[in-house]
């Protein structure tokens, strides 16, 4: 017998011999470049379309009770369609192609014409469908349109029979017209892989993708997207997402939803680089970059528009800390004194990171004092805090323990030093040269957008800057400071203790070449004049060593409470007669009892040089005012004010530094060393205080002390 494309066949080869001829000009045994050994028939849904109708076709061809649709692809050779397939067929479970009659054809390559499966040697013994009571098979390949085998179309009968070429010619006809059906199989099978492949991809990226319809109804997003919008539901809409991820731009301001990149990209805008900010974890904000275009068909007719967004935050904030380390660096490369340096660099600091408010306090004389600060958006006029002890508010926390120092929800009012305004969290960072605390940089926030321990390491950095800063500065000013300090000990030693000494060395000699009538008569005088000398000499000495003591922190002061008010009265009742013998009035006006923790010795010094300094200035009488009050809850002032000879307001800065004499008080030849104020400053920084020079509406001079008190 003949069948289309087949040569002669016999029933008696196919029954006996199980011989076929191959199909002239058809594909080796290849399914799609994969050899039948590595394929396994497996089970699957069965089309309920095509493939079935083509099945059926097929079957009523052959005029046989059962048709079948084989196709084999990404190493599975599945049921792709049937019609009226044996019971039990479905509940085949996977086996190797090797042992079907599907797997042979493929191998093969050829048609396989069963008469009676029980009879014909080709069927392996293992083969389904003995388990199914087949008997009679015929299965043609199905080949694509390069000719690789992609399946096999096969009738399946419950008896045994002999096929007629009609028959054969049918089911060769339905191999034939499968291979369309096939290569839309394959087709999809392609897609759906390219599809798992695309998503795959896409979801690996740390870059969100969204995509939506022409009607704005978001038909993809991908995990990193997913994970900025969560879940969207079903049903959802461009809107829905927008209430899910409020956006807004580069400076803050909320995006309207015709400005959203997508909804532009839906009007035909291709977006590149926009910034964007959102809420992200901890309710940090997270910077994107949004890139968006429309998606059109073949025909330019709009299909849709794609978004992406990319996580800039990292990049973005290491930028903002590198300008503020480099701002600060390129500042203190140009500043030849931390004070002129430091408004420049809180700015910086501020400006960089975003932050509304930012300190600097220097560690002057055992204590902190303000030198710089930056606020924005608030009241800057609110004065600060003149000096902060050690544990004192968060920038004396940070000195004391020499590491930086949070504090997070800030109370309105509090007793540290805390700016205008309510902030919600601090840090205050100290700024080291070797063990020693040269100052304190503290910054206060509304919200703690950056992660701590980043913006640790950034002020630590800047701090690193100003601490070299501050170490050559000050020892520079220490090299100064010697060679100012050896000029002027030359001068001392040249003028105020050379003129004492050489008068006691000339009383000597004089007591020596004296003849005992004269000496007699004079040693009186003369011893008197030594003793005054010595005098002098003893109490510059004193002075020095004083001023030593307390520069290098040997000295010790008392922390005890005291009676200001007492103090002041009694150094006022000692200095009394000096200022009668010079024709000057001592006015007090003193407020009773101001307690305080300090030294009352060393404060009693302290009022003790002011009074003496005035009567000394007031060359030509006058009046002494001596005023004591309270400036605050814990705080008081002390003032007195002469009607002397005053001091020009050019030389308000030097008065206080050691051996420095005002220019009158040269010309009018008043004795000192000037030690006095010099020592005056330093016992009342000790006792966390200021001294200052207060300028006059008239002649004479006004120094003001302020100290802490007791509540």
């Amino acid at each position: 017998m003949t069948v289309q494309g087949v040569g002669p066949v016999s029933s008696a080869e196919n029954r006996e011999n199980g011989k076929t001829t191959a199909l002239p000009g058809r594909a080796g045994p290849l399914v799609r470049g994969m050899p039948i050994h590595d394929l396994e028939l497996a089970p699957g849904e069965l089309c309920r379309g095509a493939a079935d109708k083509l099945a059926a076709v097929t079957a009523r061809a052959a005029n046989a009770p059962t048709g079948l649709i084989h196709l084999a692809h990404a190493g599975r050779l599945w049921i792709a369609g049937g019609s009226r397939l044996p019971s039990g067929w479905e509940a085949i479970g996977p086996v190797s192609a090797r042992s079907t009659l599907a797997g042979w054809v493929i191998e093969q390559g050829v048609p396989m014409i069963v008469t009676d499966v029980l009879t014909d040697r080709r069927v392996p013994a293992d083969a389904p469908v003995r388990g199914a009571a087949i008997r009679a098979y015929a299965g043609f390949p199905i080949h694509d349109r390069n000719d690789a085998i992609v399946g096999v179309c096969a009738v399946l009968d419950l008896r045994p029979r002999d096929w007629t070429v009609g028959e054969l010619a049918g089911v060769d006809e339905g191999a034939q017209a499968c291979t369309a059906f096939a290569e839309q199989q394959q087709a999809s099978a392609e897609a759906d892989r390219q599809r798992r492949f695309l998503d795959a991809l896409l979801d690996s990226l740390r870059t969100g993708v969204a995509a939506c319809d022409s009607d704005g109804r978001p038909v993809f997003t991908n995990a990193a997207m997913r994970a900025i919008a969560d879940e969207l539901p079903a049903d959802a809409d461009l809107a829905t997402w927008l209430d899910r991820v409020p956006l807004a731009d580069g400076n803050g301001i909320p995006v309207t939803a015709d400005a959203v990149p997508l909804v532009r990209a839906l009007r035909g805008e291709r977006i590149r680089d926009a910034e964007l900010r959102l809420r992200g974890p901890a309710d940090r904000p997270v910077i994107m970059l949004a890139d968006a275009q429309p998606i059109t068909g073949l025909s330019g007719e709009p299909l849709g528009a794609v978004l992406t967004l990319r996580d800039v935050t990292e990049q973005r904030r290491a930028e903002r800390f590198a300008r503020a380390e480099q701002t600060v660096a390129a500042v203190l490369a140009g500043a030849q004194h931390i004070h002129d340096a430091a408004p420049a660099v809180v700015q910086a600091v501020a400006e960089a990171l975003g932050r509304p408010h930012v300190e600097l306090w220097l560690v002057e004389q055992d204590a902190l004092v303000p030198v710089a600060r930056h606020t924005a958006g608030r009241d800057a006029a609110v004065p600060m805090p003149q000096r902060l002890r050690p544990g004192q508010g968060l920038a004396g926390r940070a000195w004391q323990t020499r590491t930086p120092q949070w504090m997070r929800e800030l109370p309105g009012t509090t007793q540290t030093a805390q700016p205008p305004g309510r902030f919600d969290a601090a840090l205050a960072v100290p700024i080291c040269s070797g063990e020693q605390v040269h100052a304190v940089l503290a910054l206060f926030t509304d919200s703690l957008d950056d992660p701590e321990e980043q913006l640790v390491a950034l002020l630590s950095g800047i701090a690193a800057h100003l601490g070299q800063f501050l170490e050559r500065r000050r020892a520079d000013e220490l090299a100064l400071a010697l060679t100012r300090t050896k000029d002027e000990y030359l001068a001392l030693v040249g003028h105020d203790l050379r003129t004492p000494i050489t008068s006691m060395i000339s009383c000597i000699e004089l007591l020596r070449e004296l003849d005992p009538p004269t000496l007699a008569a004079e040693s009186a005088q003369l011893l008197d004049v030594a003793a005054r000398n010595s005098e002098m000499v003893r109490h510059i000495v004193d002075e020095l060593l004083d001023l030593a003591a307390l520069d290098s922190g040997h000295a010790v002061l008392a922390r005890e409470p005291l009676d200001l008010s007492a103090v002041v009265h009694a150094a006022a009742e000692a200095a009394q007669p000096a200022a009668a013998a010079a024709g000057v009035l001592l006015r007090l006006a003193v407020e009773p009892r101001i307690v305080l923790d300090g030294d009352a010795p060393r404060l009693t010094q302290v009022v003790t040089h002011l009074l003496d300094n005035a009567i000394r200035h007031s060359i030509d009488g006058g009046h002494i005012a001596v005023t004591l009050a309270r400036t605050g809850n814990d705080t008081t002032e002390l003032t007195v004010t002469d009607s002397g000879l005053g001091v020009p307001p050019e030389e308000y800065d030097e008065l206080f530094t050691r051996f420095y004499r005002s220019t009158r008080t040269r010309d009018h030849r008043i004795p000192g060393a000037g030690l006095g104020l010099a020592i005056s400053r330093a016992i009342i920084h000790r006792h966390h205080g200021e001294i200052r020079m207060i300028p006059t509406d008239g002649p004479g001079a006004r120094i003001a002390i302020e100290l802490p008190a007791r509540g």
